[in-house]
């Protein structure tokens, strides 16, 4: 019925990356190593993730005509992603600038470039692509309004899947789209703002579940995930790894857990899948040359 297993709609960024000791302090210039030039954004990290992992995936996204538009698409094709959904031109290519620690943890600005020009226009021109599409998945590298729009340009037998990354308030349109909504520490307590009368993430997951969203999944770091829904809140465990790297490792978890939900997998069933390959691809340098196959995946 579908030709797609999950279709992301999002940002792809050139990921600019650059080692340091210690991140500056206000005024402050310290040295790093080598600049490396990577493909990136929120949606072409996504779409990579599920389609090393076997998943049929197309890409909806902007990207400028340039070098580093070239390399994004070269980029998705050699993972195996369907690029029909990518438009060129508007503007540069959005590029993120990320510092990496020696403990592996990032600090990343992103300038949105053509990623800012993905209009509700050109959603409403993919329609096709909508209808085609088991799940969808986005966040919010890309204007809120052009969310909105997916969310009503969504096929009635799909689901839609949101990390509100960069968190933003989110309209209570999209909120009841979400099955789920995929935040971590910093997400939830931007999204719960002066909701937030409690420390313990069991709690955020209730409170948030409360405004709306089908199901919820906080994501912990090396603490794990809790899952809920309306059958209650679970702890998901994570996996236990030496971290390197952790650029990407959440858009990894996510197009993980959008792909297996797909597949019929419970949310929490999902939800352990995607810890492993968060957890594979935080043992390796970089966002989208970490991420795991299927087997990779299944042998931690």
């Amino acid at each position: 019925m579908y030709d797609y297993d999950l279709l992301v709609v999002g940002s792809a960024n050139a990921d600019l990356v650059i080692g340091v000791e210690r991140r500056p302090a206000a005024g402050e210039t310290v040295l790093g190593s080598d600049l490396s030039v990577h493909p990136g954004g929120k949606g072409g990290n996504q779409a990579v993730a599920a389609a090393r992992l076997g998943a049929r995936t197309a890409l909806l996204a902007r990207v400028g005509d340039d070098g580093h538009g070239r390399l994004l698409l070269d980029a998705q094709r050699a993972a195996g992603v369907d690029t029909v959904g990518v438009l060129v031109g508007g503007a540069p290519t959005g590029v993120a600038l990320i510092t990496v620690d020696p403990s592996g943890d990032n600090s990343i600005v992103v300038s949105p470039g053509a990623n800012g020009r993905l209009t509700p226009g050109d959603v409403r021109a993919a329609g096709s692509l909508f209808h085609a599409s088991r799940v969808v998945s986005t966040q919010l590298e890309i204007p809120l309004e052009t969310v909105v729009e997916v969310v009503r340009c969504l096929a009635p037998d799909s689901r839609f899947v949101l990390n509100p990354s960069p968190p933003l308030p989110l309209p209570p349109e999209v909120l009841a789209a979400c099955d789920p909504l995929i935040v971590n520490e910093h997400e939830a307590r931007v999204i719960l703002g002066d909701a937030l009368v409690s420390e313990r993430p069991e709690d955020w997951a209730r409170i948030l579940l409360a405004k709306g969203p089908r199901s919820v999944v906080v994501t912990l770091g090396a603490e794990g995930a809790l899952v809920a829904s309306g059958a209650g809140v679970a702890r998901v465990p994570s996996v236990k790894v030496e971290a390197v790297d952790t650029t990407g490792a959440g858009d990894a978890f996510t197009a993980a857990l959008a792909w297996r939900l797909g597949t019929g997998d419970s949310l929490t069933e999902a939800a352990a899948y995607a810890a492993r390959v968060g957890a594979a691809a935080v043992t390796k340098p970089g966002a989208q040359e970490s991420y795991p196959t299927a087997a990779e995946a299944e042998a931690l």
